[in-house]
């Protein structure tokens, strides 16, 4: 599986900004798919993730309620919805894949990753 994030930008505090990440591959409806972000001079965390029917999500704590992860596995894509942005929600943003819906958000237990894309928020 291959991923290409893309969307990233900088937007105003109280901003939204919308992250589409494209797959390549047939399999891209059987893997779970997350996304994660890193600020400078911080460790990659995890922001969401969603199961392979996007019936089942799950968010850190920091972004309940302002983002919104959605997949559309006709058009082989994720989406991360970022609303009320904050200047710490700036980071670089990454979607990746893994098999199975385990609950377990390490990164290393994602098997593909995409590039990135920069969001800025400024205040």
């Amino acid at each position: 599986v291959q991923l290409q994030a893309s969307g990233g930008g900088l937007v105003q505090a109280g901003g939204s900004l919308r992250l589409s990440c494209a797959a390549s591959g047939r399999t891209f409806s059987t893997y779970t798919m997350g996304w994660f972000r890193q600020a400078p001079g911080k460790e990659r965390e995890f922001v969401t993730e969603v199961s392979w029917s996007g019936l089942s999500k799950t968010y850190a704590d920091s972004v309940k309620g302002r983002f919104t992860i959605s997949r559309d596995n006709a058009k082989n894509t994720v989406y991360l919805q970022l609303n009320s942005l904050k200047p710490e929600d700036t980071a670089v943003y990454y979607c990746a894949a893994k098999r199975s819906y385990d609950g377990n958000y390490n990164p290393t237990n994602y098997d593909y990753w995409g590039q990135g894309t920069q969001v800025t928020v400024s205040s």
